[in-house]
């Protein structure tokens, strides 16, 4: 038993020292902020603890190390005297690094002899176990505290390029629990903290909750539904607090041309959409719950869960907030001696998060596990697990970008799926792939070498951008359909001075106002109008502009998505809406040999897969789908006989789904339409203007592949 113990003690104190392997010194002093540590105080701390509430009271011929340290490295136990303020631990260059160290050395040499010879009985035991487990708690907050760090860092250092990624996956499913009486906290002979007790018996209802975490894909639809800028999701104090620090996204994400990438251990990464969600607040996940028509499970729904093995990434992904306050379990009774100031002090103004993070060591987290943080707090890998009260009715949320509002499930979204998945022919509109999700999947899409439409068309127009703004009339409007990011529009901005105003068109609110800030500093003097929209609703808009002539822009190749019918009259609605004598620049995809397309819809990488199977997800988000996105295939293959491109989603076997109220069956084989994308010739296009009334004027083909720029004249 002596040496087994002495083994464990070992390597938990070995694990420490592999985490900071990587740090130089200089990582291993500076503290980030006041609720951080230092690396070199986590290892001296660490070992301050063995030695003042071990080596001190068992080991009776133990001289400590340095009587200096007694201040330096006690954390919060006011019964062992004063101590260095927590926000100054990152003053501390001395003892050097080399003495933490020795100390460490000292200590562990002589823990070795105490846990070899002398007499283990039940309470040096449990404070053995107390002691791994403690230092066990500053490895994760040591890997927090780095993270934070290295995130202040113009250079965003990576702490070990081979960090693991995050777990990712599919989105969550509910889940029904059965309520009834149950029974709370720690059981059984092994450790656990003081607070996971005692056990005893609570009462629940029945509830649903999430088999999985919410993902950053998930977390990017609540974004661009104005969750950060909603007042009516969030907690009054979380609001107040949000504003006043202009939060926007998670504590580590931001956007950098026009792309999201997260902080993480690995240095500065692209956002990976199917991994949780981390580093938010507890005012955060409150909002999203409140967002997601959920809420966030107590954490007695939490532990009762978590014992039905119906759970998904438990403890390996995030610590998951709960909605409960962190309080003493009935008959708790701290520890008369410094050792009670371990937990109980701390039950008040704190929320209790359950579970496990990617940076916890194994096996030190269980189902009884009580973690706590302020509400407020945001640095550490916290994420959330909905849950949902059994029965009740829920506006399975179709969240419009559009106006930031909330549908219910006889929405327009809602509306389509069932006609759409009623149909012989099942098929959905291609809109419907562009949430938050799918519009960070196509940006990755358009970055594989399979997909050259975007490449193209920037080069393309970087060639004949002073011949397109010859074609603009001195004081003309630009209009832009569907204009996102602006990016391809900045091209023709810089070549058109002569333009008096840009009116971007976008469904996407958030979208829309992040371009209009950025060109608004960049074209200080020219007019900007935007307008949240959908441009396929073009009689809902007004173009209230000074400016007398009118340039359509439709970059992109996306009239190819509409049908023959619904192209020529997208083409005369525009017409009539730019009015007499305007012009309209429209991008096309070329006719072109069938590998090239094929590859460029079906990538190696299985992006374009993600993107089409992310519908399937969105249903089960937004109307209470049960799609197993796993259980269909993508197809993409060419039409010859429309000329198109057309994308799928197969069932694998026979199923029954159920969304937005409605329970549909898909045969072995049978196919989900979800895209068509039309491919031209000169001749073809030219007919299709023709008939909405056009007039084509000049146009321009890139080099192979091949695509097209063309103005239409009215």
């Amino acid at each position: 038993m002596n040496s087994t113990l002495l083994d464990r003690y070992l390597q938990v104190r070995r694990h420490t020292a592999e985490l900071v392997a990587p740090l130089s010194e200089e990582d291993m002093v500076v503290q980030s902020m006041p609720d951080a540590s230092p690396a070199k105080w986590h290892m001296a701390h660490t070992t301050w603890f063995f030695e003042t509430f071990l080596l001190a009271a068992y080991a009776p011929d133990y001289r400590e190390f340095d009587p200096a340290f007694a201040y330096l490295f006690n954390s919060y136990y006011e019964a062992l005297g004063p101590r260095q303020p927590r926000p100054q631990r990152g003053l501390l260059t001395r003892p050097p690094l080399a003495r933490v160290w020795a100390y460490r050395a000292h200590v562990d040499e002589h823990m070795g002899r105490l846990l070899l010879e002398a007499p283990l009985n039940a309470e040096l035991m449990a404070r053995v176990e107390l002691g791994l487990a403690h230092e066990q708690q500053h490895q994760e907050l040591l890997l927090m505290d780095l993270l934070h760090l290295f995130s202040l860092s113009p250079l965003k250092p990576a702490y070990d390029q081979h960090w693991p990624a995050e777990s990712a996956g599919r989105h969550g499913r509910f889940i029904p629990m059965q309520g009834g009486l149950i029974e709370l906290g720690h059981a059984g002979d092994g450790f656990a903290f003081d607070n996971e007790g005692p056990r005893h018996t609570c009462y629940l209802q029945s509830f649903e909750i999430s088999d999985r975490l919410v993902s950053n894909g998930e977390w990017l639809a609540f974004i661009e539904a104005n969750g950060y800028r909603r007042a009516e999701l969030w907690l009054a104090d979380g609001w107040a607090l949000s504003q006043a620090e202009q939060w926007q996204a998670p504590l580590y994400w931001q956007r950098l041309d026009g792309h999201w990438q997260a902080m993480t251990l690995r240095g500065l990464q692209t956002l990976d959409l199917d991994a949780p969600v981390t580093h938010i607040s507890y005012y955060e996940a409150a909002a999203y719950a409140t967002w997601a028509d959920a809420r966030l499970p107590s954490e007695a729904e939490w532990e009762h869960a978590a014992g039905s093995g119906l759970l998904e990434q438990l403890d390996d992904a995030a610590w998951q907030w709960t909605q409960s306050a962190y309080g003493a379990y009935p008959g708790f009774r701290p520890a008369a001696s410094a050792i009670g100031e371990y937990n109980g002090k701390f039950m008040v103004s704190q929320m209790v998060l359950r579970g496990g993070a990617s940076v916890t060591p194994a096996g030190h987290s269980r189902p009884s596990y009580r973690n706590f943080f302020y509400p407020a707090q945001r640095w550490m890998f916290s994420g959330l697990r909905l849950a949902r009260d059994a029965g009740a009715v829920h506006a399975e949320a179709v969240h419009t970008e559009a106006v930031g509002r909330v549908d219910t499930p006889d929405g327009e979204f809602a509306r389509d799926v069932i006609a759409g998945l009623s149909a012989t022919q099942k098929r959905l509109s291609p809109k419907y792939l562009y949430d938050a999700s799918g519009s960070e999947l196509f940006k990755a899409i358009c970055r594989t070498p399979e997909y050259y439409p975007t490449r193209a068309e920037i080069k393309l127009l970087k060639r004949i951008a002073p011949q397109l703004a010859a074609q603009i009339p001195a004081g003309a409007a630009l209009i832009e359909f569907g204009s996102g990011a602006s990016e391809k529009t900045r091209l023709l901005l810089d070549a058109a001075p002569q333009l008096a105003a840009y009116l971007p068109i976008d469904i996407s609110e958030s979208a829309l106002r992040q371009a209009v800030t950025q060109l608004r500093r960049d074209y200080p003097r020219l007019e900007i109008a935007p307008q949240v929209a959908d441009f396929s609703q073009l009689s809902r808009l007004c173009l209230a502009t000074g400016a007398q002539a009118r340039v359509g822009f439709f970059p992109g190749s996306t009239l190819g998505n509409f049908t023959p019918a619904e192209s020529v009259q997208f083409l005369r609605s525009v017409r009539t809406l730019l009015g007499p004598n305007a012009r309209f620049i429209v991008g096309v995809d070329m006719l072109k040999d069938i590998a090239t397309l094929e590859a460029a819809y079906d990538d190696a990488e299985g992006i374009t897969a993600r993107f089409n199977k992310n519908l399937l997800v969105r249903i089960n988000r937004e109307l209470r789908g049960d799609f197993d996105p796993d259980a269909f295939d993508h197809l993409a293959q060419w039409n010859p006989q429309e000329n198109c491109m057309e994308m799928y989603l197969v069932s694998r076997h026979e199923q029954h789904v159920q969304a937005a109220g409605q329970r549909f069956a898909f045969k072995r084989g049978e196919r989900l339409h979800t895209e068509c994308s039309h491919k031209y010739s000169v001749e073809s296009f030219n007919q299709l203007a023709a008939e909405a009334g056009w007039q084509l004027g000049r146009y321009w083909l890139s080099p192979a592949p091949q695509v097209g720029l063309f103005i239409l004249e009215n």
